[in-house]
């Protein structure tokens, strides 16, 4: 792994080249320019970072200079090329691709006699610029999670593909065509066709029932095979059926503003690309259908309110941390004792789906009989063991378990396989609470599960967490933790509220339930 120093004298190195440096990802969005490169193409970085360089740059606006970048990905093999940057500045263009993007080079270059002009480089032929097309929506499409994630896929890649300026995406429900996504239409132009039974006979419908594309060549075309349809400004429409495992699921129309042939290699490839769209459909209404039920699940089995405790302040917040993933085994509770302390708890089923939601409210209702008596946690925790193996769910459990006495600020702990709380003092300092630790939940029926007993100073703030607000691909558990436990001491405190809320700690964290006392 290269360390942040070495990265840094890499970019610095970069930067002092003369000759203009740029990288693009497999999208053809702009990643990196050096000093240089913002010198040769006259543009400010700013301008052009997340950009395509034929969208951020006019000059460059010419198809043939995409089609370079695609011919480049697809073959990847290096291509060059020169342009002419206004007045009448020539560039040399080198382009040199890898599986993750492209690393261009730019250089100053003054053309000769029987250089080609920038106009007319050659092109990548139809049936590659087809199949680049294809490759990029079936990347785009198993990237998609939800119905509303397919439905913008499918606008981002086959419009600009195909020279499109208007689609409609529809899927069949009850006998019924409903309107998914669209782009492009005249405001209200598509409500009247909102619920139109599938046997109408319209061409997006007809295309549902017998499975075969319909192309219109004109306008003439339509009327005269569909009379008294209504239509706008559009001259020219590809009616495509989305079928997934033999079955429909329903149709997509993509207009064009001027008369076009539809060759036999673009009904090939749009035929090619509506079974990969119905596909990525198929499975997105199959999640979405499971995350309503596994959302409803948590919001009826998660604490609608926490109770009052004399002597502190509690509060939780719930959030999702990964795109699609709204739904999960994280929970949390506080239990008020007859002594007059608390307990405090969170934990984490394995998995993202109805089972794991399911099994994360057994155990939460376990957990809270187990603990409403004088049990000490150990104890608590050994029995929600004991359960999870009877149960046989195939799952793991993470929980972390807290007896607290207000009174005398005694907290007894104890961690099954869950991240450590955290403490912050009054005045700012943040620690990782050294807890024992012991297995996760789930994992063999005789373990044991050792308490740690602390006592807080007044005036501390608790933050219990799972992993999800820590966890990341790109650095280790600790890491994740230590940028946690920052957060947490730089964080500013109201009168009503001595802790941050997630998102000042992390944005968009993964179930994080934090339960924080106050003395």
């Amino acid at each position: 792994m290269v360390d942040a120093s070495a990265a840094a004298a890499t970019t610095a190195a970069v930067e002092r080249l003369r000759d203009g440096v740029f990288a693009l990802d497999p999208d053809g969005r702009i990643g990196y320019v050096n000093h240089s490169a913002e010198l040769l193409l006259h543009a400010p970085r700013a301008e052009l970072l997340g950009r395509r360089p034929w969208d951020a740059l006019a000059w460059l606006a010419d198809p043939a200079y995409e089609d370079r970048y695609r011919s480049a990905m697809l073959a990847q093999q290096p291509t060059a090329f020169l342009a002419r940057r206004p007045p009448g500045h020539w560039l040399a263009f080198s382009l040199y691709p890898d599986a993750h993007g492209l690393t261009g080079r730019i250089v100053p270059a003054a053309p000769t006699e029987d250089t080609p002009l920038p106009e007319a480089p050659p092109a990548v032929p139809a049936s590659l610029g087809g199949v680049y097309h294809l490759l990029q929506l079936a990347s785009a499409l198993t990237e998609a999670v939800t119905v509303r994630e397919v439905a913008d896929a499918v606008a981002e890649q086959i419009l600009p593909g195909f020279g499109g300026q208007e689609l409609a995406l529809y899927l069949a429900r009850g006998g019924r065509m409903h309107l998914v996504a669209e782009t492009g239409y005249p405001a209200g132009f598509l409500d009247p066709f909102e619920g139109t039974p599938i046997r109408a006979r319209l061409p997006g419908t007809e295309v549902f029932t017998t499975g075969a594309p319909i192309f219109f060549e004109s306008g003439n075309e339509l009327s005269a095979a569909y009379p008294g349809i209504p239509r706008d400004e559009m001259a020219a429409w590809a009616f495509l059926p989305l079928i997934a495992s033999g079955h429909p699921v329903g149709s997509l129309i993509l207009g064009f503003d001027r008369p076009r042939v539809f060759t036999s290699e673009d009904r090939s490839v749009l035929t090619a690309l509506g079974g990969l769209i119905a596909q990525a459909l198929e499975r997105a209404r199959l999640y979405d259908a499971e995350s309503a039920v596994a959302r409803g699940l948590q919001q009826a089995l998660l604490p609608h309110r926490l109770p009052a405790v004399p002597g502190l302040d509690i509060t939780a917040r719930y959030l999702p941390g990964t795109r699609g993933m709204e739904i999960g085994g994280d929970w949390y509770d506080v239990l008020p004792t007859p002594d007059g302390g608390v307990v405090l708890i969170i934990g984490d089923v394995e998995g993202h789906s109805v089972k794991a939601a399911a099994l994360m409210g057994q155990l939460r209702s376990a957990v809270r009989a187990f603990a409403s008596g004088d049990d000490p946690v150990e104890t608590v925790a050994r029995r929600t063991n004991h359960l999870l193996v009877d149960l046989d769910a195939g799952l793991l459990a993470s929980c972390c378990l807290l007896r607290l006495d207000p009174a005398t600020r005694t907290l007894r702990a104890v961690r099954a396989g869950h991240p450590p709380p955290l403490l912050r003092a009054p005045d700012g300092r943040t620690t990782v609470l050294d807890l024992d630790g012991g297995p996760l939940l789930g994992i063999d029926d005789g373990l044991d599960f050792p308490a740690t007993e602390i006592r807080l100073p007044p005036g501390a703030t608790l933050v219990l967490y799972t992993d999800g607000l820590v966890e990341s691909a790109a650095a280790p558990l600790a890491e994740g933790i230590d940028r946690l436990r920052t957060a947490l001491a730089h964080a500013p405190t109201s009168p009503s509220n001595h802790s941050p809320t997630s998102s000042s700690a992390r944005p968009a964290t993964t179930a994080t339930g934090r339960t924080t006392p106050r003395y």
